[in-house]
């Protein structure tokens, strides 16, 4: 088959969008394709059952609905809810603690509560909104995350607010999230000191009757938007998640939905290859031989998606990266993504892809439509230009056997963002449909989360023993001893170092930690 006819055969085109998708840069032949299509009519049957509402999450016992609730969201009473409670912050209608205007919004969540809407505002309102005047912004607020537990995002952002005229939303669906919940009462002391009522800042997206919920509730907070059980934080875009920090900041969420259903009305059809999910998960599977042997690189030629390879290594990193799989054997699957953007990744790691390790292969998504028309030589312009680096990159990785996948749309906006995100979902659902796992749960997160909190117990242990040592001057491992933590010299050795740095900002009952450097010794820590 010559490169025009196999181009042909295996590029998916939506004449009604402009979107498309060309996989016939990849290494692949049509019995491999032919090869697939148990794996295909399997997986199709499991999405069937996915929509109609199932148990796909076993070791959860839930369902997984964020396919089906999109259909309907734009339509339900929370929607209009959202729309609403945005439209009254804009207009003043509902207003801080001491009576002013809100002007800027604080999204606290971590993973999807945080990277979902990070990567709309970069997309559709740009890395510059929150310089725009007033007026440019249409009255909608700025925008600031906060998505760790570190102390100094919360610095930083307090440097960049004005607290009376900043508006809370707390973001975790089981209400427990601690870095979430972290942030949540760092700020409320903040609010505190400067002798300001919290709730009066707040608003929650969380599920009923969770921790969050109740908190919210009893202090009175401005209002409580319930997310469903059944979406998780990485599939939680397209839900009340999404939508109200969208609607603060003034995007069509409408248009956002319209097009993530459009992709699913595509993306459910059995009709292989005229399925794009379908063809992405199984170019995957070839690709990595159905273990994630080649890495996955994500590189939009497009300043406004640069955000995109993030959000779409929780999306695929999270759901793929398994240990065991439904029956119970181990496994160990999982899909790196890695990516940054065109053209500044020919400046960047190009060189390796093209010269180095043969162990990736590369998705390529072009927007056709400048923003501007700035021509450089002649009738030649800017996007011109962006367009033939992309070509040419492609060419030549072509020319050197990597692989590739071309994906194009015709400009940046709320649909085709949302067209983005639902082809993603599904390619990744199916794609563990094919390597039989479980895509909607994350038990390395919570095995992370159980030592951590072992670990926040310890450090609480050590700062009581410390004061029974008090005028001891030594080595880590020595004071380790003293205080009877032998069998865990390396966590306590840890929580040392940080304790001693941290003295001018914290205080130890009863004691005071430091420690010098020794070009002998070491550190020498002294108990005071």
């Amino acid at each position: 088959m010559d490169s025009l006819m196999r181009k042909s055969k295996y590029t998916f085109i939506d004449g009604k969008t402009g979107f498309s998708l060309n996989v016939a840069g990849m290494d692949f032949s049509d019995s491999d394709m032919e090869n697939m299509s148990g794996k295909l009519v399997a997986a199709h049957k499991e999405m069937t059952r996915i929509e109609a509402g199932e148990i796909k999450n076993p070791d959860e016992n839930r369902k997984v609905t964020h396919f089906t609730d999109r259909s309907v969201y734009s339509g339900s009473t929370l929607f209009e809810e959202v729309e609403e409670f945005a439209e009254d912050v804009r207009k003043g209608k509902i207003r801080g603690s001491t009576g002013k205007k809100f002007e800027s919004l604080v999204v606290n969540g971590i993973g999807g509560s945080a990277l979902g809407p990070q990567l709309m505002q970069f997309s559709i309102n740009g890395p510059y909104w929150n310089e725009l005047h007033l007026s440019k912004r249409n009255g909608y607020l700025k925008i600031y995350f906060l998505d760790n537990t570190d102390t100094a995002g919360i610095a930083d952002l307090i440097n960049a607010i004005d607290l009376e005229t900043t508006l809370m939303a707390h973001i975790s669906k089981s209400g427990g999230t601690q870095e979430t919940k972290n942030n949540m009462i760092s700020l409320q002391k903040v609010y505190e000191k400067e002798k300001l009522d919290f709730s009066a800042h707040s608003c929650a997206i969380t599920m009923k009757k969770s921790a969050l919920d109740d908190t919210a509730r009893t202090d009175k907070w401005l209002k409580i938007f319930e997310m469903a059980e059944s979406i998780g934080g990485r599939t939680s875009e397209t839900s009340v998640v999404g939508h109200l920090p969208a609607a603060l900041t003034g995007m069509n969420f409408k248009s956002f939905i319209d097009g993530a259903c459009w992709m699913d009305s595509l993306t459910r059809k059995s009709d292989f290859p005229k399925n794009p999910s379908y063809l992405l998960a199984v170019m995957w599977y070839i690709a990595g031989k159905g273990k994630g042997d080649r890495n996955m690189v994500i590189v939009p030629y497009s300043d406004r998606l640069i955000l995109l390879s993030r959000y779409l290594q929780q999306l695929v990193m999270e759901s793929i990266g398994k240990e065991k799989d439904l029956d119970g054997k181990i496994v160990n699957q999982g899909l790196n993504v890695f990516g940054n953007k065109g053209g500044t990744d020919a400046h960047a790691f190009i060189q390796q892809l093209n010269d180095g390790r043969d162990d990736f292969f590369v998705t390529f998504i072009e927007v056709l439509k400048d923003k501007m028309e700035l021509p450089i030589n002649g009738s030649i312009t800017m996007g011109d230009y962006l367009h033939a680096f992309l070509a040419g990159l492609a060419g030549a990785l072509k020319g050197k056997k990597r692989q590739i996948i071309n994906m194009t749309i015709t400009e940046v906006n709320e649909f085709n963002m949302g067209m983005i995100i639902a082809l993603y979902e599904r390619a990744v659902a199916v794609y563990a449909e094919f390597i039989h796992i479980n895509a909607f749960h994350q038990p390395g997160v919570q095995s992370y989360k159980l030592v951590s909190k072992e670990l926040v117990t310890l450090l609480t242990d050590v700062e009581t023993k410390l004061s029974s040592i008090k005028g001891f001057t030594g080595l880590a491992p020595e004071i380790v001893t003293k205080m009877g933590f032998s069998d865990k010299t390396e966590d306590v050795e840890g929580i040392l170092a940080k304790l001693a740095e941290n003295a001018d900002l914290r205080s130890i009952p009863r004691c005071r930690l430091s420690r010098e450097w020794n070009k002998d010794r070491g550190w020498v820590y002294s108990v005071a």
